[in-house]
């Protein structure tokens, strides 16, 4: 056994964690949003790992990210790190729920965003909802390509029991899937 197996076996009050599949959805023709609904609440975490276009006539796009159908734009903030092409940057907004960022259509055919959204203790109805997402889009050009990290809050204490995903212009297109994971806790 490598001695990285005998050290990690050996620890104690580690904690456990592991990912089930909770549903998929893989876009088969252009569709306006993709929404995970009655989401049970028997997980720590949710993750949702996605790759995904829209036909917004652009390099790239914001893709909006909605808890429990709340379209409430002063209910959620956010901040972010970002490199972009050359350059990188950092802000923070309220008052946005837009928090993934997809490929357009001038992205080139086989050119997609991909990114992994973690939302954190959704089921807790004690204290706001916080997610995170690392996300990016590679275009094999010196233009248009990032690399995103970015958090948000939503500033209500519901739990969430449904993730709502809609490009802020355009369809998500042929080949975008999201898949909602739930991860288990110790």
């Amino acid at each position: 056994m490598p001695i990285l197996g005998i050290v990690a076996s050996s620890i104690t009050g580690s904690v456990q964690t592991s990912y089930e599949s909770i549903a998929t959805t893989t876009v088969t023709s252009n569709v306006a949003s993709i929404s995970f609904t009655s989401i049970p609440a028997t997980y720590k975490h949710l993750q949702v790992r996605l790759i995904a276009r829209t036909s917004n006539a652009a390099t790239s796009g914001g893709t909006e990210v909605t808890f429990n159908s709340d379209t409430t734009l002063g209910n959620y903030s956010f901040h972010r790190i970002v490199a972009e092409d050359v350059t990188a940057g950092a802000y923070g907004q309220t008052g946005l729920n837009s928090i993934v960022v997809t490929a357009g259509a001038n992205a080139g055919t086989s050119v997609y965003a991909v990114g992994v959204l973690d939302i954190l203790d959704y089921a807790n109805t004690n204290k706001y909802k916080t997610s995170r997402i690392a996300n990016g889009l590679e275009r094999n050009t010196t233009s248009e390509s990032f690399v995103m990290l970015r958090s948000q809050v939503w500033t209500n204490t519901n739990a969430i029991t449904s993730i709502t995903f809609t490009p802020a212009s355009g369809d998500f297109v042929t080949y975008t899937q999201f898949a909602l994971y739930g991860i288990k806790g110790a």
